[in-house]
């Protein structure tokens, strides 16, 4: 793959949290560079690494741990979401660890030819599996006031019906140059700017085009199916949409019943789905100055308990 290297952020903090002993199998969910999954593999443990990006898998599958009998590298070239699934499939019914570090790699962000960001001008593509809709079919296709409700939900974009109706005017659009500079006309931006206004626009359509924030959802629901007693989670997030999901889930899971006055006799929630419940855990200035692309960055961990999982028990 080309670019800049992938570094993982919180790389301490996701191990430390997930504690892997020799033997121990944990699922990475979303391996891209592969830098949790070394981490894992240093410390004994075994790795289902999952990725949809057919390049990802395509750089994983030269590591030697894919070629030692039992392989201790196994990559799944599937969603994240269907993780339940495919370790079925290999005879594996629940696992020690689950690692998620949701968002767009580095490495297709570095990448012009993806179309991920405007940063160089290429497609306007942003698919992570390389299948599917494209941006470009998306803005050429949608009509104004579906391109506005993608901008507003996914890019907290609040000029979302300005920026919708430019992007319509000026179609076919086929680059990212294209789209980043409709963006900025239809929002005034300068070029002295301390942030570009078309980051916005672009997250929220790489979100959409990719179903992002359901994957997400999914693949939390999955974690909690796979994970035995006393297996552990970690999520990583980039920004308040996908954190937001992540401390949702863990609340909802925290068997703490939520909305009770306290004028009123106490309640019991229903069991714990996870206990020992970390709090946002976020990179230290040593490490975003390493690793700029850190900044942006939470960590969420929690242990699973004994309780049934929600969606097997509903």
């Amino acid at each position: 793959m080309s670019g800049a290297p992938h570094v993982p952020v919180l790389l301490d903090e996701v191990i430390a949290a997930l504690d892997p002993q020799p033997g121990d199998i944990v699922v990475d969910a979303t391996f891209g560079a592969g830098g949790y999954t070394r981490a894992l593999l240093d410390r004994g443990a075994i790795v289902h690494a999952f990725d949809r990006d057919p390049d990802a898998i395509a750089a994983g599958s030269a590591w030697p741990e894919c070629s030692e009998h039992p392989p201790r590298l196994v990559l799944h070239p599937r969603r994240f979401s269907e993780m339940v699934a495919a370790l079925a499939e290999a005879g594996i019914g629940q696992v020690d660890g689950v690692a998620m570090d949701i968002g767009v790699s580095s490495m297709q962000l570095d990448q012009a030819e993806r179309g991920f960001a405007f940063s160089a001008d290429g497609p306007l593509d942003m698919r992570m599996s390389q299948s599917g809709m494209s941006a470009a079919d998306f803005v050429n296709a949608a009509d104004a006031e579906e391109i506005a409700d993608v901008l507003y939900a996914y890019g907290e974009e609040r000029q979302s019906r300005r920026v919708a109706r430019a992007i319509v005017a000026a179609r076919p659009l086929a680059t990212t140059d294209d789209l980043a500079r409709v963006v900025r006309k239809a929002l005034g931006y300068k070029p002295h700017d301390k942030k570009d206004p078309a980051t916005r626009s672009f997250q929220a359509i790489r979100i959409h085009v990719n179903g992002e924030l359901d994957e997400l959802e999914q693949g939390l629901d999955a974690a909690e199916r796979i994970l035995k007693s006393g297996g552990r989670l970690a999520v990583v997030s980039f920004h308040s949409l996908e954190d937001r999901i992540v401390k949702r889930f863990l609340q909802g899971a925290s068997g703490k019943a939520g909305g009770t006055s306290r004028h009123l006799p106490q309640t019991k929630g229903p069991p714990a789905i996870f206990s020992d419940i970390s709090k946002a855990i976020r990179p230290s200035e040593a490490e975003i100055a390493r690793n700029p692309r850190a900044r942006s960055s939470t960590l969420r961990h929690a242990v699973r308990t004994d309780a049934p999982a929600r969606k097997e028990a509903a």
